[in-house]
This record gives C-alpha cells, structure tokens and sequence, in this order.
C-alpha cells in the first residue's frame, strides 16, 4: 500500500481519531491534576474578627492574603467596643481559599434615639412587645391602686415622667407604673356622712 492510499484508507482515520482521544484524555487528567495540586493544602481558616477595627481586621486579613468588605454599621451594641466588628461571613474557622472576600458589618458609635410609645392605659402585654420592638427594655413595674388592674398609668425612667413623644436612648429601661385593679369608688353619700359624724358628737353628750 502506498502512502497517498495509507493516508486516505480508513485504517489511518481510526488511528488518527484514536490518537486525539489519548491526548484530549491525557491533557484533561493533566489540568484536574494541576488544578487540584495548585489548591490543595492552600486553604486558609478564617480567623476571627470579633470585637476587631476595621484598621486591625486589614491587617490581620492581610497577612494570611485574605480581603474583607464593609457591608454596613449595625445598631450599637453596648457589649462591643464602638466601630468594631459585630458580624463576619464566613464565620470564624471556616477553610477558604487565597484572596477569598471576608464580609463585616461593624458597631454604631452609640444608641440612637427612639420616640416613647402612647403606652397610656394600655395593658402591660400590649405595653411589652411595643418597647421590645423599639429597642426599649421593660423595667421596673409598680402597681398603685386603680380599677384598671395591669393598665398602664404611667411611664418612667431613672424617676423622671415621661410624656409621649420624649425621646430615650435605645436600651433604656423604661419603668411602668400599673393599676392593681383593687381601688373602688365611694359613696358621695358614705362620704358626707362621714365628714358629719364627729359633729354630731357633743349632742350625745348633752
């Protein structure tokens, strides 16, 4: 057989096919390999960034070839120092890869300001959830005498009335004073004659 008909005769075009098969098998097993070489072993534990400034977090993400992104301030939160880390995603020990993007959230500087609620004659499971929902906590709870038994009368913090509309600080603790549901009113008549009693006495003594 000659080479023009070796190169035309279907025995070279299967062994042509069958060679770029190898390589395309050869060169997929030598990309799976490179890639899985090149990761392994390279993953990095997030550390954690909790209660950090953004300057430190920079820093230490810097050194282990992470980046982070700010999302947003949260509601200040007296158990974290002002302007540190609050949140992080991932979450602290998490394995990831080089230069993978660590999301923060950081603590406001303060507590923002919150109107007092119309808590008056309200009840106190009405009264509750309204604080709770502001970001008010429920104080102390006093109870003078009055027929709305657990109404609201009331309103108070660190001793001082308040009126609807003031404005406190988030996390205040507001105090209620309640009725107990046991005054009663009395008689205009029981009560003239009382007034008139101790005048009729010197009467009697005559």
């Amino acid at each position: 057989m000659s080479l023009r008909q070796y190169l035309t005769s279907r025995v070279f075009f299967l062994q042509l096919l069958a060679a770029a098969a190898i390589i395309a098998i050869i060169g997929y097993l030598f990309m799976h390999w490179l890639t899985f070489t090149t990761d392994h072993g390279h993953e990095i534990a997030v550390p954690n960034l909790s209660k950090l400034t953004e300057e430190q977090v920079e820093q230490k993400l810097d050194e282990l070839d992470l980046d982070y992104v700010l999302l947003d301030s949260v509601d200040y939160r007296s158990e974290f120092p002002k302007y540190s880390v609050v949140e992080q995603d991932p979450l602290p020990g998490t394995k990831v890869k080089v230069g993978r993007k660590i999301y923060i959230k950081i603590n406001a500087s303060g507590f923002s300001s919150v109107k007092i609620p119309d808590l008056i004659e309200k009840t106190y499971r009405e009264a509750v959830p309204t604080l709770k929902a502001l970001g008010l906590e429920l104080g102390t709870i006093t109870y003078i005498p009055n027929l709305g038994k657990d109404m609201v009368l009331e309103m108070r913090l660190k001793g001082r009335n308040l009126k609807v509309g003031d404005r406190v600080l988030k996390a205040s603790k507001i105090d209620l004073v309640l009725g107990d549901g046991k005054a009663s009113y009395v008689d205009e008549s029981q009560s003239d004659s009382t007034a008139t009693a101790p005048a009729e006495t010197p009467n009697d003594e005559q």
